[in-house]
């Protein structure tokens, strides 16, 4: 069943044209456990919330998928290089993930190990901020399917979460400091003293 909060994300994230073409084009891809996400859904939102135009602010489109039976980096960047033909002539960056291999190059690009993930959505789920964690997809018929683990709430009220499951509180800041100055509405809250 869909929520009205979830009916109006989609409402929203797809009046960004490149939202709404991205997810037109993917199923083409035929890649296992796709999703877009991050910043070009909840940035499409702040946007709306700040009347803006939808693409403001927004550095590139995170686009994630799993696929564990193949970890090497020729194998993702296989994707990666049809992706970029496909999306092309949209004007904007579409960042092209496998969730599956990201445990392999993590510790040397942020400073700490994690373990692999299990799904595209577990992925989603270590967002540093819990405003982060969206991602929607399409099924088998070309609906909409939406995860958002810890719900809109936040996201229409402008505030910014620090993710327990993440203990990086610099890249949070760094990220919300970013944010900020592109939307300076938001409510960012600080890093507990003491994570749950």
């Amino acid at each position: 069943m869909t929520t009205v909060h979830e009916a109006e994300f989609v409402s929203v994230v797809r009046s960004n044209p490149a939202v709404a073409e991205i997810l037109r084009r993917a199923p083409q891809l035929g890649l296992p456990g796709w999703y877009l996400t991050a910043g070009g859904l909840f940035q499409t939102v702040w946007n709306h919330l700040a009347d803006r135009d939808p693409q403001a602010g927004i550095r590139d489109y995170d686009f994630f998928y799993f696929d564990d039976s193949d970890l090497s980096y020729d194998a993702e960047n296989e994707v990666i290089e049809s992706a970029a033909s496909l999306f092309a002539d949209l004007g904007v960056d579409v960042e092209v993930r496998n969730e599956a291999r990201v445990h392999l190059w993590y510790e040397q690009h942020f400073g700490s190990r994690i373990a692999p993930f299990h799904s595209t959505e577990d992925a989603i789920d270590h967002f540093v901020s819990t405003t982060c964690c969206f991602g929607i997809t399409t099924d088998a018929d070309g609906e909409d399917v939406v995860y958002a683990p810890h719900g809109f709430e936040d996201l229409f009220a402008g505030i910014v979460r620090p993710n327990p499951r993440v203990p990086m509180q610099h890249v949070y800041e760094a990220k919300a400091a970013r944010w900020t100055t592109e939307w300076p509405s938001l409510t960012v809250l600080p890093w507990p003293a003491e994570l749950p």
